[in-house]
């Protein structure tokens, strides 16, 4: 009995551990991100999203932001940063405004949209965000969408 118990212990904790190295982080400040993106030499992700009203936004999370596939590929290859524009959840003014400069900045027009934009600094310090490419919401689940995602990061 000690021995069943003990060997289901160590199955829950390993399967916790697993599930532990692949969460997410999604940052809502751009200028952390940024500094993380440098440092780690990563791509930013910025996903404009409606997060309490956007069919699509909810669907898109749900059908691909949430896999494991996901969230494996987000971990080798981004920073992750929402930029949210609730309706009913309330939102601190200075990431508001935040996210409405970079709606205006990239032009976002309609949710969701994913730009997948290289992090640069100049000579003097100013940072500047050179984009990749974007998507939206692409039908086929996880593994469609990823595969836009690295035609975008590969330039193609």
């Amino acid at each position: 009995m000690k021995k069943i118990l003990l060997t289901m212990c160590l199955v829950i904790l390993i399967s916790a551990s697993g599930v532990a190295q692949e969460k997410l982080t999604w940052h809502t400040d751009m200028e952390k991100a940024f500094d993380i993106a440098t440092n780690e030499n990563k791509k930013l992700f910025l996903f404009f999203t409606g997060s309490d009203w956007c069919g699509w936004c909810i669907k898109l999370q749900n059908e691909v932001f949430k896999t494991p596939d996901f969230e494996k590929w987000a971990n080798d290859n981004v920073v992750l940063v929402e930029l949210d524009f609730p309706r009913r959840t309330p939102q601190d003014e200075t990431i508001k405004a935040q996210n409405r400069q970079l709606q205006g900045m990239f032009q976002v027009r309609g949710y969701p949209t994913v730009y997948i934009v290289n992090p640069e600094k100049n000579a003097e310090g100013r940072k500047n965000l050179k984009s990749l490419g974007k998507t939206g919401f692409v039908r086929g689940g996880a593994q469609k969408w990823l595969a836009v995602a690295n035609n975008i990061i590969k330039g193609k």
